[in-house]
């Protein structure tokens, strides 16, 4: 399942939000050689303190965590001016309350497998990325990656522009890319994965019964 939780939420998933600074660790310190930052098992920055939404793919019991992306606002504090500027043209104002950052986006490949193959795993959460985003009123995510990883957002069927790239970060250059948010992209992500029901569902809030009331006229 997935579930998206906001800072006021965070209480209620501390173990699944634990394993996802643990699967950070693993990926982005332990896999990739990231200068990131590293506490112990875990890789948490100062963004995390600044209560980013998180995207959480895990198990129906809460209990096993697959794969994670971390959104933020572009109208606040983000990785993507204040690390990877030099990525995209001055010319591009990527600043409004419906343009996102998602980053840290990272799947648990022992987790999942055997059952289902790690590229389609991190398809299937750009498809929920996508859900959450146009529920949310978002209509562009923006992100920073790896020039590899363009294959796999044309396979999961996201439709991005490349607004630029920079070299100077590590071993490949980082591009930066805008993500169309909208129905169509949606209906073309479903197709090209062949999955017909959603996998994002927001929770219900819970319905009250209003007491009725006795009105009395003078």
């Amino acid at each position: 399942m997935y579930i998206l939780v906001q800072g006021h939420e965070y209480h209620k998933h501390r173990d699944l939000l634990d394993q996802s600074f643990r699967l950070r660790k693993k990926v982005f310190a332990d896999k990739l050689g990231w200068e990131v930052a590293v506490s112990g098992p875990r890789e948490r920055d100062h963004y995390d303190s600044l209560n980013p939404a998180y995207l959480l793919w895990c198990d129906e019991e809460k209990e096993r965590l697959f794969g994670v992306v971390r959104l933020m606002p572009t109208t606040g504090p983000t990785l993507l001016y204040d690390v990877f500027r030099d990525t995209f043209p001055d010319a591009c104002d990527l600043v409004a309350p419906g343009i996102w950052e998602g980053t840290r986006m990272c799947i648990d490949e022992d987790a999942i497998a055997p059952e289902i193959r790690p590229d389609r795993a991190f398809c299937l959460l750009l498809l929920a990325l996508c859900e959450v985003a146009l529920d949310s009123g978002i209509h562009t995510m923006i992100s920073n990656y790896e020039p590899h990883m363009k294959r796999v957002y044309q396979k999961a069927g996201a439709e991005l522009d490349e607004l630029g790239r920079s070299d100077g970060y590590g071993r490949f250059p980082v591009c930066c890319g805008a993500f169309e948010v909208s129905d169509r992209v949606l209906v073309a992500m479903r197709e090209k994965l062949k999955v017909s029901d959603r996998l994002y569902r927001r929770p219900a809030f819970p319905v009250r019964a209003i007491p009725e009331q006795t009105w009395i006229s003078a």
